[in-house]
């Protein structure tokens, strides 16, 4: 079966290219009728807070992703040691002691000569009376996973194709510090063999990292996952935006983006597919492929954001929003209203217009005599839901006029803007008497 992980670090809020790679990964999970679980990596105890774990929660469940697990590193300690001894028995880890000053130094060196900066495994060459002398002494080490420099490192990539890395061109990666705390590589691997993770979907930016942990998932004895590295997210300007680190679900919500509109366009960014505000996930999920994904970075517009957030909203059922309504505001009203948002929010500045009072601009003197009119004339119609059609009807016959001449004064008057829903169905919403203050009030 298939299953998929996102693992974010509790040291910050989600960003989009965080949620981004969720999606994926869910859309992926769902396609199969796999599982998608969720791992806190919270070994940096220091940076890790309560507070951005259940930011985490909050920000998944308003985008719709669910999850089927839950894993924290910092439960899993034991877990670690446990692997780590395993392999330090079979040689594949190996304590280290250069500082991070003498670690510089080579790198220039090296660097200065033309080379790759490659850790040279001087750690390697020391003795087991100098490594005592030297744990004796209080200095401990920090540990390298060591790499197997006899075959080429290998991995079908989901996106990328074939990839092919010499071992011997990368530096045994450090995996612990000396403080007894973990960095990234090995834990992330033990959990997704603990978990029976079997694809991981990741940014371009691990590709490096998968080199080598495709050698720990073997020294750890377990099939070696699918990758797949997605181009990372640029913005408008093309170019990696600090700006795109900012932009999160908080965001979102603040300027009144639907969860869908945000699975709509990140579902299919970095993808040829064009993005369908009217797809809903199971759609999304049913057309997810890993083949559809180019090597180009992948742009994210906040406009073109925007414009799917109107669309989504244009076809949001009265249902589906009625508690973020005005209380008034009934089925016919959202359905009268809904073409002309951009945001659900907005509704309650357009029933504002119906309700009042509204502030209705200066007009022409001929305009004027010509809302007198249309004030007597609508005073005299029956009251019915095609008013709007009979007072336009009686004033072009009475008056000559049609187009611009005959509506916009009539609009102007009766909500104080030149345009906006249509007024066959607002001026029901506005009501006789309203309407008819209006009217007058503006001559």
């Amino acid at each position: 079966m298939t299953v998929t992980r996102f693992a974010p670090s509790p040291t910050g809020h989600l960003h989009v290219g965080n949620i981004r790679t969720a999606l994926h990964n869910w859309l992926l999970a769902q396609k199969a009728g796999g599982t998608f679980l969720l791992r806190i990596d919270d070994t940096d105890a220091a940076r890790s807070k309560e507070e951005y774990v259940e930011g985490i929660h909050a920000d998944l469940a308003w985008l719709g992703i669910a999850w089927s697990g839950e894993e924290r590193q910092s439960a899993r300690f034991a877990l670690y040691e446990r692997e780590f001894e395993r392999l330090k028995a079979a040689g594949r880890v190996y304590p280290c002691w250069e500082t991070p000053q003498e670690l510089e130094l080579k790198r220039k060196v090296l660097l200065g000569r033309g080379l790759p900066p490659i850790y040279d495994r001087g750690a390697l060459k020391l003795t087991e009376a100098e490594k005592a002398a030297k744990i004796a002494a209080g200095d401990l080490p920090h540990w390298r996973f060591l790499l197997d420099h006899d075959e080429p490192i290998t991995w079908e990539d989901g996106i990328r194709g074939p990839q092919k890395f010499d071992p011997a061109q990368i530096s045994d990666p450090v995996i612990r510090r000396a403080d007894g705390s973990w960095l990234y590589m090995l834990p992330s691997a033990i959990d997704d063999v603990d978990m029976g993770v079997t694809q991981i979907l990741r940014g371009e930016d691990h590709v490096s990292n998968t080199a080598a942990q495709v050698q720990m998932f073997t020294a750890l004895g377990a099939q070696v996952p699918a990758f797949a590295h997605e181009a990372l997210l640029v913005g408008t300007e093309g170019k990696l935006s600090k700006r795109l680190g900012s932009l999160g679900v908080a965001h979102f919500r603040e300027i009144g983006i639907e969860p869908q509109a945000v699975v709509a366009l990140l579902g299919r960014l970095g993808t040829s597919d064009p993005v369908d505000p009217a797809l809903d996930a199971e759609a999304l999920a049913a057309a997810f492929d890993l083949s559809r994904f180019g090597r180009a970075p992948a742009r994210f517009d906040e406009a073109e954001l925007e414009r799917v957030n109107a669309a989504v909203v244009h076809a949001l059922p009265f249902e589906a929003v009625s508690g973020r309504l005005p209380d008034e505001m009934d089925a016919g009203a959202w359905e009268t209203i809904r073409p002309n948002l951009s945001h659900v929010h907005e509704a309650h500045d357009w029933w504002r217009v119906v309700i009042g009072p509204i502030e209705a601009p200066a007009q022409a003197d001929e305009d004027g005599t010509y809302l007198a009119q249309a004030a007597d004339v609508l005073a005299a119609l029956e009251w019915h839901p095609d008013v709007w059609k009979a007072l336009t009807g009686a004033l072009k016959e009475a008056t000559g006029r049609k187009g611009k001449a005959l509506f916009l004064p009539l609009r102007l008057a009766l909500t104080g803007m030149e345009h906006g829903p249509d007024m066959g169905a607002l001026l029901p919403l506005i009501g006789r008497d309203e309407a008819l203050a209006r009217l007058r009030s503006a001559v």
